[in-house]
């Protein structure tokens, strides 16, 4: 008789084995449904974390875009409010403030003092005889007798002449150094009742020479003119440029021009120094003077010396020597009362 075999059946051992196996994939489904149900949670979370973050970085952003431009709206009105009361200063063409003044001008202060004490050179305020409005001037009491009200000075270069018209109108510079006093300023100067005023250049050379042109019966006519410049005879050492040596070259009579008001006479255009130009204040470095095609004068060109420049600069062509046109290192302008009302 057959001992029977100790041998497991293969069939127990498959069903055993499935067993196991449906056990183990049961906890894996569970597992993994476990998982993706926390990664789920998780992507929801953060978006929805995201959305909140984004939400108050736009609304963190708006409010930053409305206070910038509340600032702009503030800042813009307040740019309006000092253009305002920049173009209303400039209506008036002279600071409205309650000054002691000193006289109508330098020649009235050195006549009013001079017999009392030594007026010495510097500034002073004055108020022209029929004007409303005081301003300060460079008095010269020490050249040719004193008494002389410096409209116009170059010394260095250290102030721009290039100037549209307003500025040629209202003045610029430094009182005591480089300056353009303004033509409504010495309008009013000049427009004094009884009183007639003479006109004096003073020039020097780069080498240190120094000459001068000297005018009587100088005087302008009003703004509406354009400042239309008169000078009556001339006698000096620097020669006569504004009336120059040909008549197109005559600067008298002509109406004050800068490259935004232009009076030169060039229309549409003239020939000076050999080439053709349509402006003289532009071919002169933008400068303002009373030009006529264009001339040989013009005292506030560029300071061509002290910048070291080839430009035309400051002119006055008929001062020469060697047949050579001087190069002018400074320059002023004086006026000073040829006739007063109380010497009669």
């Amino acid at each position: 008789m057959k001992k029977k075999s100790s041998a497991r059946s293969p069939r127990g051992s498959y069903d055993k084995c499935f067993q196991q196996c449906k056990e183990t994939s049961s906890d894996v489904r569970e597992k993994k449904h476990y998982i993706c149900k926390n990664l789920q949670n998780s992507l929801i979370a953060y978006a929805r974390s995201t959305k909140a973050m984004l939400k108050n970085m736009l609304e963190e952003q708006q409010r930053s875009l409305d206070f910038l431009s509340n600032k702009v709206s503030e800042l813009t009105d307040k740019v309006l409010l000092l253009n305002a009361e920049v173009s209303k200063q400039r209506m008036d063409p002279f600071p409205l403030r309650p000054v002691q003044t000193h006289g109508y001008d330098c020649t009235d202060i050195k006549d009013t003092f001079g017999p009392v004490s030594k007026t010495p050179s510097g500034t002073y305020i004055i108020q022209p005889k029929g004007t409303h409005f005081p301003f300060e001037v460079f008095c010269d009491m020490d050249y040719r007798g004193g008494g002389w009200t410096v409209i116009q000075r170059r010394i260095d270069g250290t102030v721009n002449f290039q100037r549209p018209w307003l500025d040629y109108a209202d003045g610029f510079g430094d009182i005591s150094g480089e300056f353009w006093l303004g033509l409504r300023k010495t309008f009013c100067i000049l427009n004094q009742k009884n009183t007639s005023f003479m006109l004096n250049i003073a020039l020097e050379a780069e080498d240190g020479s120094f000459a001068y042109a000297s005018y009587n019966n100088f005087w302008l006519e009003d703004e509406k003119t354009s400042f239309i410049i008169h000078v009556g005879r001339y006698f000096g050492t620097a020669g006569d440029a504004i009336r120059g040596r040909k008549k197109e070259e005559n600067q008298n009579a002509m109406p004050f021009s800068t490259f935004d008001v232009d009076n030169d006479g060039c229309y549409p255009s003239c020939a000076a120094d050999n080439k053709t130009v349509s402006s003289c204040s532009i071919s002169n470095s933008r400068s303002g003077w009373w030009f006529n095609r264009c001339g040989l004068a013009n005292l506030n060109g560029v300071h061509r010396v002290t910048r070291g420049v080839e430009v035309s600069g400051i002119r006055w062509k008929t001062w020469t020597e060697n047949n050579a046109t001087v190069r002018i290192k400074s320059v002023s302008m004086k006026i000073r009362r040829s006739y007063h009302p109380y010497y009669k």
